[in-house]
């Protein structure tokens, strides 16, 4: 039987917090994690956007991404993703053009739609008038695109008065003098990203580590709709998948079950807290002796890839292959047991060695 070939790895991280930590020493364990990851061989590093979650610090993509370029020498570093209603257009394009001329050639520029919070943060988040119009993504998108190139974008403005003139051309560049553009990708959990990553002749990237299906479909309609263009003459994708690999099956099924709670706690839409370590999360299942939740659990795990290092990478190897992709980008949700160092994070570190290896 013929082995698959190891695909390229890559990293989606969302700066996860557990009982104890503070912010800080969060974000040390992950600039931490993108360190090694740089030093392991991984192609890329993302940072997602999620708001008030008290088991995420990963708010802001653009400070973190600059935060981890600083301290990596190689790898891409970029958002899995900027969610574009929240912010306007030429924000984000004045940030990730001046990540580029901080990192030229190593940024990212992920773009999804999703609020990344609950009904009132996304209020709050979109208090921006226009640019918060979820129906205008598509031409937010384009409004970027043309921000970052070396060319700029042209608006035009009517002038005012009595006698009003014909609209006027006015050109925005997102950076003064650019030698170079981030990588823009769109990211999606349906179909509507596929398709309209697609028609753009963008690079498109499935949020399988969150959705519970639609993986394939979402690619066969990528796949099959798409329009080349100048910067992507073919479809260009990757998978993402939550794993957790460890020395014995044990160690990783242990460590995977913090984030397998908070999973059910998402999905049943209970209090969120902070990510609780192995020995808490073992307690509380046992204590709450909850069916709807251990279903949940369940399901989840059954598309987790949980176990040693070689079977893991084994299973890596054949989910890229099932689904025709040369990368995979893991995120790594192994929790912490108690009395392992706040500042860092030794279940994700291990996960990443053991793929690499």
């Amino acid at each position: 039987m013929t082995t698959p070939p190891a695909p390229a790895l890559s990293v989606l991280d969302l700066v996860p917090v557990r009982t104890g930590q503070t912010s800080a020493q969060a974000v040390a364990a992950s600039l931490a994690v993108a360190e090694r990851a740089d030093a392991l061989g991984y192609r890329r590093y993302w940072f997602a956007e999620h708001h008030n979650m008290p088991a995420v610090a990963s708010t802001t993509p653009p400070v973190l991404v600059a935060a981890a370029a600083a301290r990596t020498r190689r790898i891409r570093v970029g958002s899995g993703g900027v969610m574009l209603p929240n912010h306007s257009p030429l924000v984000v394009a004045e940030q990730f053009a001046a990540l580029e001329a901080l990192a030229p050639g190593r940024i990212d520029l992920g773009i999804g739609r999703a609020p990344g919070s609950d009904p009132v943060i996304t209020q709050l988040l979109r208090m921006s008038g226009t640019t918060s119009d979820v129906e205008r993504f598509p031409s937010h998108v384009s409004d970027i695109l043309g921000l970052v190139s070396r060319e700029g974008a042209t608006v035009r403005f009517s002038s005012g008065g009595a006698h009003r003139q014909a609209p006027e051309p006015y050109t925005v560049h997102a950076t003064p003098a650019a030698d170079g553009t981030p990588d823009v990708w769109l990211l999606g959990s349906s179909d509507y990203s596929a398709q309209l990553a697609a028609s753009m002749g963008l690079p498109y990237v499935f949020a399988n580590h969150f959705a519970g299906e639609g993986l394939e479909r979402a690619l066969e309609v990528y796949r099959g709709g798409f329009r080349a263009s100048e910067a992507t003459p073919e479809p260009r994708t990757f998978v993402t998948i939550n794993a957790v690999a460890a020395p014995s099956a044990e160690e990783a099924e242990a460590r995977a079950l913090p984030q397998l709670r908070m999973m059910a706690r998402l999905r049943m839409n209970k209090p969120l807290t902070a990510l609780e370590t192995v020995e808490e999360a073992r307690s509380a299942l046992t204590a709450e002796g909850d069916p709807a939740a251990e279903s949940i659990m369940d399901a989840a795990r059954a598309r987790w890839l949980i176990g040693t290092g070689d079977d893991v990478k084994a299973q890596v190897a054949a989910f890229a292959a099932r689904h025709g992709v040369d990368e995979v980008m893991i995120s790594p949700v192994a929790g912490s047991f108690d009395g392992e160092a706040m500042d860092a994070a030794p279940g994700r570190l291990q996960t990443l060695e053991l793929l690499a290896a």
